[in-house]
């Protein structure tokens, strides 16, 4: 119930009216200066102050938001609202691009330097030095429920199930070896999965921001790559279903395809579900994104703006597209299916390889995604209690362990309840910066005519 709540209409409307109202505020940055903004990504500043390069942080940002909210968020979407939720998706992308640049400029604007010469910054910082000290109950909400979703939701229990459960239906998905433990099953695949999960997540984790950021910039590149190079193939092997494709997409999101009378509410549904699963996935309104790019080499914040704008860029507008039209194209929504196994079947459809193999492309790619998602909401939710603790170093590294802990735990869990508290904190984390970003949407304005 408290889910269905917050995680509501009411929210989605809040966020895609932000996106809007910032459009307009400026004047469609996120289309006029998108070439400025991608060539900005790959050109690091040599003079900026900051602990890692601006494409550190970006991709620091993306390893959170490229996850399985690409794979299994877009075919939920499409099988829930039909093809027409694509487009409504990339509506929402489009919006949220300017509340994205609103996020990364004003996390460089309000950002500061600890006694240690640690650099931090986030919606946390620009509620308290934007908006004034009276309001820093809110930032501390804010920090409080971002800390919720790194440990409890999006950042372990969720992912981690998600890999166990890939690698186990792949190597094991008739369940014959199996060992018992806790009172149930397991198979051996999802044991030794997790145990060797845990230990690369603790290395990395362990090793702070800069570790996270160099693992990041090696593995969201090759991950992204990857990915996109398979869902091309697909796409150009299949070039003649496109036109029809998108055709079906269009109409389906317009309720041209539903019975009389009822094209309102096709569009409704279409609407609801791609806007709340585009959100999901690019972040965009919900406040994480600014926290690895405050960390970013930079003194100018518009700059980082442009940076941090192209991770919805690339999140939804290029990997979640290919996706849903993979899924469109080769009908694999009308088959019945649910979750990754719409995308399975896709690429097994349209792909001239063995179903085998194409699972096996999938998976892989299942597990880069989620690990990048699982080591991303550990910086997040590190940098949540550092604002929260006032920088206690103890506070920190006893954090770092119970992440790990919850990843080691994270195979052996029902994951239902956790996706809903998941939700529920990822809603009530963005309910404070949405506050902040339409407070300080003047400072926004005036730090982009000034650049």
């Amino acid at each position: 119930h408290v889910d269905d709540l917050v995680w509501g209409v009411p929210l989605i409307v809040a966020i895609l009216l932000t996106g809007i109202y910032l459009t307009i505020r400026l004047k469609g940055i996120q289309i006029t200066k998108l070439p400025k903004a991608l060539k900005y990504m790959f050109e690091n500043e040599e003079s900026g102050h900051g602990e890692v390069t601006s494409f550190g942080a970006l991709c620091t940002a993306l390893s959170a938001t490229i996850g399985t909210g690409n794979i299994v968020g877009v075919a939920t979407a499409i099988v829930a609202g039909g093809p027409g939720a694509l487009f409504w998706m990339e509506i929402a992308a489009l919006f949220g691009m300017a509340t994205k640049y609103s996020e990364g400029l004003l996390a460089i604007k309000y950002r500061t330097t600890d006694k240690h010469g640690h650099i931090l910054g986030g919606p946390f910082y620009y509620i308290e030095n934007g908006m004034g000290k009276k309001w820093t109950w809110l930032a501390k909400i804010f920090a409080f429920f971002g800390m919720g979703v790194g440990l409890f939701g999006i950042g372990t229990f969720t992912q981690v199930n998600g890999i166990t459960s890939a690698v186990g239906n792949f190597f094991d998905p008739n369940a014959q070896n199996v060992i018992h433990l806790l009172g149930r099953d397991y198979t051996l695949a999802v044991v030794i999965s997790g145990l060797i999960l845990t230990v690369c997540v603790g290395l990395v984790v362990i090793g702070g921001l800069k570790r996270i950021a160099k693992v990041s910039e090696i593995i969201v590149p090759f991950m992204a790559v990857i990915y996109i190079a398979i869902s091309l193939l697909l796409l150009i092997l299949n070039a003649n279903k496109i036109p029809a494709a998108i055709v079906e997409i269009v109409s389906s999101a317009f309720g041209m395809r539903a019975a009389a009378g009822g094209a309102l509410g096709a569009i409704i549904v279409a609407m609801q579900k791609g806007i709340a699963r585009g959100i999901f996935s690019n972040e965009a309104g919900l406040g994480s994104a600014p926290i690895a790019a405050a960390a970013a080499q930079t003194k100018e914040p518009a700059r980082q703006g442009l940076v941090t704008m192209t991770g919805t860029f690339i999140d939804t507008i290029i990997v979640c597209t290919m996706t849903g039209l993979c899924i469109v194209l080769t009908g694999s929504h009308t088959a019945g299916l649910e979750g990754v196994a719409v995308t399975t079947r896709a690429f097994q459809m349209g792909l001239p390889v063995p179903a085998q193999f194409s699972a096996f492309l999938l998976m892989m790619c299942l597990i880069f995604f989620a690990f990048t998602t699982i080591i991303g909401w550990n910086y997040y939710g590190e940098r949540c209690l550092e604002y929260l603790s006032n920088g206690s170093h103890g506070a920190v590294m006893a954090y770092r362990f119970l992440y790990i802990l919850a990843i080691f735990i994270g195979p052996f869990m029902t994951v239902e309840a956790v996706w809903t508290i998941a939700d529920i904190f990822n809603a009530l984390m963005a309910l404070p910066n949405l506050i902040a970003l339409l407070a300080l949407s003047s400072v926004v304005v005036a730090e982009t005519k000034d650049y």
